[in-house]
C-alpha cells in the first residue's frame, strides 16, 4: 500500500515538472540522487566522477522531461540516463588516457616520465625512438602536420587549424586517424617491449 503511494506522489511530482514545476522537479531529484550517485560510483570508482556525473543525469533528465512518456518509472528512465552517460564517460576516459600515453612516448622520444632509466630500458628506448620517428614519417602528410602541431608542439586544435587552413574539426578527425595508424603500427612493437620487461 505504501508503495503504490509513493508511485502516485512520484507520478504527480513527474507530471507537475513536466508542465514546468521546478519545485516539482527538485524533489525528484532530492528523492533519487544519492541512488543515481551510487550507481555512478558503482561503475567509476571516483567521487568526483559520481557528482559530476550525478548532476549531469540530472540536467539531461531536466532537459528531457517532456520527452518522458512514462512507460517505466522514473527512477528506472532516469537510472537509464545516468548510466548512458556514465559508459560514454568511461569509454571517453579511457580513449583519453589512451592517447595521453601515446601522444607522451612520442612527444618525449620514447620513454614515459618517471622511468628507471637501466642500460636495457635505454637501449629499448632508443629503439622505440626509431621506431616512433619511423611511424610518424609513415603518416600522410596531412596527418603528421596536425599531430606535430598539437601534440609536439602543444598547439591548440583551433591554432593548428589556422596554421594548416582547415577547420578545427578537421585537425581533430586528423589526429584521431593518426593516432589510429600510429597505434596500429607501434602496438607489436610496445608489446613485444613490455613483455621483455
Amino acid at each position: 500500500m505504501k508503495s503504490m503511494m509513493q508511485d502516485h506522489a512520484e507520478d504527480a511530482l513527474v507530471r507537475a515538472a513536466q508542465k514546468g514545476s521546478v519545485q516539482a522537479f527538485t524533489e525528484l531529484a532530492r528523492l533519487h540522487q544519492e541512488k543515481i550517485y551510487h550507481a555512478v560510483f558503482g561503475l567509476t570508482r571516483s567521487h568526483t566522477d559520481a557528482d559530476d556525473l550525478t548532476q549531469e543525469t540530472l540536467m539531461t533528465a531536466y532537459r528531457s522531461l517532456k520527452r518522458f512518456r512514462r512507460k517505466c518509472s522514473f527512477y528506472t528512465w532516469l537510472y537509464r540516463i545516468g548510466i548512458n552517460l556514465t559508459l560514454n564517460h568511461l569509454k571517453r576516459t579511457k580513449r583519453e588516457r589512451g592517447n595521453k600515453l601515446l601522444d607522451e612516448r612520442i612527444a618525449l622520444g620514447g620513454a614515459p616520465r618517471g622511468e628507471v632509466s637501466s642500460p636495457e630500458r635505454d637501449s629499448l628506448n632508443r629503439e622505440l625512438q626509431v621506431k616512433i620517428r619511423d611511424a610518424l614519417d609513415a603518416l600522410p602528410l596531412a596527418y603528421r602536420a596536425a599531430f606535430n602541431l598539437v601534440v609536439t608542439e602543444g598547439m591548440t586544435h583551433g591554432q593548428a587549424g589556422y596554421i594548416l587552413g582547415c577547420s578545427e574539426n578537421t585537425v581533430s578527425w586528423r589526429i584521431h586517424k593518426a593516432r589510429k595508424m600510429l597505434q596500429a603500427s607501434l602496438r607489436p612493437y610496445l608489446e613485444e617491449e613490455r613483455d621483455e620487461l
